[in-house]
């Protein structure tokens, strides 16, 4: 196998919500907000860029892990008390920008998977190989999800 390439479903990403008063009354241009996660995660990437009518979506990770992390993030100091992020804006977890959705025999929205097989490998390894891994993490997913009931066809 050499990856399986998700549709549908929904990827998670922290949301900052800055409030402008709070910037405003802590004299914290919005930019300085954007530097601060960056530098603080060291974070790369961007979203998605378009070459020859094919779509690639670029992505970074960073050290940061949570919610608290990113509140924690020092924005200024005042007399030597920090500003936080938090201080100025609300920190949560939001969906990201849907990138495709699947659905199955009209029954509703799935999250599907499609298994690239590498050129020269044997097609019944590589199902054989999915199927096991498919059973592996089918006792962490939802009951009567269209996941527990998984079809592997070849295309």
């Amino acid at each position: 196998m050499a990856e399986v390439a998700s549709v549908g479903g929904f990827v998670q990403q922290y949301q900052v919500v800055v409030d402008p008063s709070k910037l405003q009354a802590y004299n914290i241009p919005l930019d300085k907000i954007t530097q601060a996660i960056r530098s603080s995660n060291t974070d790369v990437g961007g979203r998605v860029v378009e070459m020859a009518e094919t779509e690639f979506v670029v992505r970074g990770h960073g050290y940061l892990r949570g919610i608290n992390d990113l509140g924690q993030i020092v924005l200024k100091s005042e007399k030597g008390t920090p500003v936080l992020l938090r201080d100025v804006a609300r920190i949560e977890l939001g969906p990201d920008e849907r990138r495709g959705l699947t659905e199955l025999n009209g029954e509703g929205e799935v999250v599907s998977g499609i298994v690239l097989q590498r050129f020269g490998q044997n097609a019944l390894d590589v199902i054989k190989n999915a199927k096991e891994k498919i059973a592996e993490i089918a006792g962490g997913l939802p009951r009567g999800s269209a996941s527990r009931r998984s079809t592997i066809a070849p295309i």
